[in-house]
């Protein structure tokens, strides 16, 4: 029920937003780029989709008559059914960008070995048996128009296709092969044309059925409890001479908010480049989303007793669960005590050449709780911490690890008289330091899934940091056997984990 709602309110917010769309521009939070590259792979790449989708696909019959005129027989029946291609070859083949168009493909000199099963009929005699046909002098042009629909999904139609088999020959097998044969050349003609009729409606039925799988594909992706995410397009492809732009709308949601958030994106100008097959870029925009939606959903309120920070986190910590314990006799007499750390404001994004920053402003609370009382606030103090964010690909997905730069702490609000204000930044720096960063990294190097293709991974991949700008630059390889990722985890799971410590439900 849960998701069905969240289904229906993303249906509403797309219809609002196709209603206002009209009288406002609207820029995109992630930019991917294709180059001709990724055609000529595609060629390559293509014809592996190609052979292992003929031989899942049933040929329709061929069927037809001819009379024989050497033989002096008025007409044949004749039908060619369970045809299966055995082997191809498109030796001439190209994908070229045409600008404002799509993308064009033009095959020729193509040759294919089809093996059938055949049945003729004359007044003479009746007959069935196998054969082998080649076919030759295969030639296909078509243009592919890339555009999206009113969810924002691909769509693609093929235009101005034309394709044709110059030669057939036919080699029939059995006891009376020989007597077949001989009147085989007859009947390559007529096979030939009822061929040439079909072969475009067959591909122009294929580029539908990859139409209807792309019109489900979901541009609404659940990250975690806590945010969706949108990769719908906002405009149809942009195709120039040499590269093809997709717009999309890179954009975080609250899981149970679909409302944009109080900034806006700005234009996305990628670099002038052409080595790889695909560039992405990820807008600020799209960082400062991520950052807003987990604000908003709570993700980065976190609460931890003592027991937990010396257990769980921070084995390693050089004795940080010791100074706890030594503050605990010191303050509160022994007595439970917490640690509640809670984002004050969404990060801060900074993206400068060669410097990913996240400034995470916050607050934090240490409490203590007797038995059967009311928890009680020690002290409380703001703080900004400031790390650095580390990026790698590997696979589909991007993989970030936080640093911390420097740590910068208020004086501190107690309830027990004077508190050192260096004791207590020293004591928080570590439990960042030790506690909440390693288990933040953790579970961000599960990664955050990039946009990809069906069974398409990305290697040679590489990440550089522009001004407002993460560029991803990478090449494409095809997978038959590729499986598709699990949802990222995301930032989110510092709360879920510290529920799972304490040992209180996930939402």
């Amino acid at each position: 029920m849960h998701e069905k709602t969240v289904h229906v309110l993303w249906g509403c917010f797309l219809l609002w937003n196709l209603h206002i769309a009209s009288s406002q521009t609207i820029h995109p939070g992630i930019k991917a780029r294709a180059t001709q590259r990724a055609l000529d792979y595609g060629v390559q790449a293509g014809m592996e989709i190609i052979e292992q989708m003929v031989k899942e696909r049933k040929i329709p019959d061929l069927k037809g008559n001819e009379s024989l005129e050497f033989l002096k027989i008025d007409y044949v029946n004749y039908n060619f059914s369970n045809i299966k291609i055995n082997a191809f070859s498109f030796p001439n083949t190209s994908l070229a960008f045409v600008p404002g168009v799509g993308i064009k493909v033009l095959t020729n000199h193509g040759t294919t070995n089809i093996s059938t099963d055949w049945e003729v009929k004359s007044p003479l005699f009746q007959d069935t048996g196998g054969a082998d046909l080649f076919l030759s002098g295969v030639y296909f042009t078509g243009v592919l128009i890339l555009a999206r629909n009113d969810f924002g999904q691909p769509t693609v139609k093929l235009q101005d296709c034309y394709a044709q088999v110059s030669h057939a020959q036919v080699s029939f097998s059995g006891e009376l092969k020989v007597l077949y044969n001989s009147f085989a050349e007859p009947m390559e003609k007529p096979i030939l044309r009822n061929l040439n009729e079909i072969l475009c409606p067959i591909i122009t039925s294929e580029v539908e059925a990859l139409n209807a799988n792309l019109s489900v594909l979901e541009v609404l992706t659940k990250i975690d409890n806590y945010t969706l995410l949108d990769y719908s397009l906002i405009s149809s492809p942009e195709i120039t001479e040499n590269y093809l732009d997709l717009n999309l709308k890179g954009v975080f949601y609250p899981l149970e908010n679909l409302t944009d958030p109080p900034f806006s994106p700005v234009p996305i100008v990628l670099p002038e480049r052409s080595d790889s097959m695909l560039y992405i870029g990820l807008s600020k925009y799209f960082f400062k989303s991520a950052s807003f939606a987990y604000f908003t959903a709570g993700a980065f309120n976190v609460t931890l007793s003592t027991k937990e920070i010396s257990s769980h986190l921070i084995p390693n910590s050089q004795g940080l669960g010791s100074m706890l314990s030594r503050l605990a006799d010191i303050y509160i007499l022994s007595q439970p005590l917490m640690v509640r750390i809670m984002a004050t404001e969404p990060p801060v994004i900074s993206l400068l050449p060669g410097n990913f920053t996240l400034d995470i402003p916050a607050s934090i609370i240490v409490l203590t709780q007797a038995e059967n009382s009311t928890a009680e606030t020690i002290v409380s103090m703001n703080f900004v911490a400031s790390t650095s964010v580390g990026l790698v690909i590997l696979g589909q997905r991007l993989i970030c690890s936080l640093s911390l730069n420097r740590f910068r702490l208020s004086l501190p609000e107690s309830s027990r008289g004077s508190i050192e204000v260096l004791r207590f930044e020293n004591i928080l720096s570590s439990i960042i330091h030790f506690g909440v960063l390693p288990l933040a990294n953790a579970k961000l190097q599960q990664g955050f899934p990039l946009p990809h293709p069906h069974k398409i991974s990305f290697v040679n991949s590489d990440v550089e940091v522009l001004e407002d700008l993460l560029l991803i630059s990478t090449n494409l390889k095809y997978e038959t056997s590729l499986k598709q990722p699990s949802s990222f985890p995301g930032w989110a799971d510092l709360n879920l984990i510290s529920r799972q410590l304490s040992g209180k439900p996930a939402p």
